[in-house]
C-alpha cells in the first residue's frame, strides 16, 4: 500500500525542483523587460548627450583597469624606466618614437602608461571618497531626521562647522596630520586612503542635510507611524520605509559629486599632498608636468590635463541628464 504523501512536506521532488528552475528564467527575463521599459531607459535612449557621456566613461574606466595589459610600460615600476629615453615627443612629432604615443617625460616615463595608471587612480578614491560619504552622510542624516531632538541638533551643528570652513582647507588639514603622524615608510603606502578620508570628511555634510529633510517629512506620514505603533523596530523603519523616499535626491548628488572628488583628489595632488611621484596620478602628473610647461615638454601636463577634463566632463553630463531624468516636474 502506497504511502500517503504529507500535504505539508516542503521537500522539492526533481521534477519540482525542474519546475521551480524554469521559472527563474521568465523572472529574470520579467525584470530585464521592466528595465528597458521603464521612463528612466527610455529617458537615458532619447538623450544623446548622456549616450555619449556613459560611452566615454566607460571606454575610460575600461582603458584604465586594462592598462597592465594594454600600455608598453609599468610607470610605477622605477626599474622599467629608461633615462635615455626621456623627453621624447609624441609619435605624430618628427622625432617621436614608438611605442610612447604620447611622448615621455623627464624620467623616460610613458606619458599614455602614465595617464592610464593614473586615471585608475583617480576613478578608484574618487568612487571610494563617494561612497565612503555617502555612507556616513546617510546614516547622520536618518538619525538627524527621525529621532530629532540633541541627536539632531549635534549632528547639524558638526556640519555646519564643517561648511563653514573651505573644503580644501578641511582635506589639507586632514592629510597634513595624517602624514605626519605616520611612519616614513608607511606614509606613501596609505596615501589613497588618507585621500579618501580627506574628500569623504566634508562631503558627507550635503548628504546628511539632504536625507534629513527627507526623513523629517517621510518620519510624519501615516504609514511611519503605523509602523510605530506596531512596534517595528527604529532600524527597520528607518532602512525600509524612509531611506528608499530620499533615494532620489542622493543619487543626483553622489553623480555629481563624483566628479568633484575627482577634482578634489586632482588639486591635492597638484598642491602635492596628494599621491607621491612614484604613483602619480593625474594631479600629480599635471603637477609634475606643470614644471616643464614653459620649458617646451607641453606634452607632459597637457595630456593628463585633458584626460582629467574628459572624466569630469562625462560625469557632469552624466548627473545633470539623471537630475532631469528623475525630476518628476520634467516629465
Amino acid at each position: 500500500m502506497a504511502e500517503a504523501k504529507d500535504p505539508m512536506d516542503k521537500t522539492l521532488t526533481p521534477d519540482m525542483r525542474t519546475a521551480t528552475d524554469a521559472t527563474l528564467v521568465p523572472v529574470r527575463r520579467s525584470r530585464l523587460k521592466r528595465l528597458r521599459e521603464s521612463d528612466l531607459w527610455f529617458s537615458f535612449r532619447s538623450h544623446p548627450s548622456a549616450i555619449f557621456a556613459a560611452g566615454l566613461l566607460t571606454l575610460i574606466a575600461l582603458t584604465a583597469f586594462l592598462a597592465p595589459w594594454i600600455t608598453p610600460q609599468n610607470p610605477y615600476d622605477l626599474s622599467s624606466l629608461e633615462l635615455w629615453n626621456s623627453e621624447i615627443p609624441p609619435i605624430w612629432n618628427a622625432e617621436g618614437q614608438w611605442p610612447y604615443i604620447l611622448g615621455t617625460d623627464t624620467q623616460g616615463r610613458d606619458i599614455l602608461s602614465a595617464i592610464l595608471y593614473g586615471s585608475r587612480i583617480s576613478l578608484v578614491i574618487g568612487f571610494a571618497s563617494v561612497i565612503l560619504a555617502l555612507a556616513v552622510g546617510l546614516a547622520l542624516g536618518l538619525v538627524a531626521g527621525f529621532f530629532g531632538g540633541w541627536s539632531d541638533n549635534v549632528i547639524m551643528r558638526i556640519g555646519d562647522v564643517l561648511l563653514s570652513m573651505p573644503f580644501i582647507l578641511i582635506a589639507i588639514l586632514i592629510t597634513a596630520v595624517a602624514s605626519a603622524s605616520l611612519p616614513t615608510g608607511l606614509k606613501d603606502v596609505l596615501a589613497a586612503p588618507i585621500l579618501i578620508v580627506a574628500i569623504a570628511v566634508p562631503s558627507w555634510v550635503q548628504y546628511a542635510r539632504t536625507v534629513r529633510a527627507s526623513a523629517m517629512v517621510e518620519s510624519r506620514k501615516e504609514y511611519v507611524q503605523a509602523a510605530r505603533l506596531i512596534r517595528v523596530k527604529a532600524w527597520r523603519i528607518m532602512l525600509h520605509h524612509i531611506l528608499p523616499n530620499c533615494m532620489t535626491p542622493i543619487m543626483v548628488a553622489a553623480t555629481l559629486n563624483f566628479g568633484l572628488a575627482i577634482l578634489s583628489e586632482a588639486t591635492l595632488s597638484f598642491l602635492g599632498v596628494g599621491m607621491p611621484p612614484d604613483q602619480p596620478s593625474l594631479g600629480t602628473l599635471i603637477r609634475i608636468g606643470n614644471q616643464y610647461l614653459f620649458s617646451g615638454l607641453w606634452w607632459i601636463v597637457v595630456f593628463p590635463a585633458i584626460q582629467l577634463c574628459l572624466i569630469v566632463l562625462s560625469v557632469n553630463m552624466i548627473g545633470d541628464w539623471l537630475r532631469d531624468a528623475l525630476n518628476p516636474k520634467l516629465r
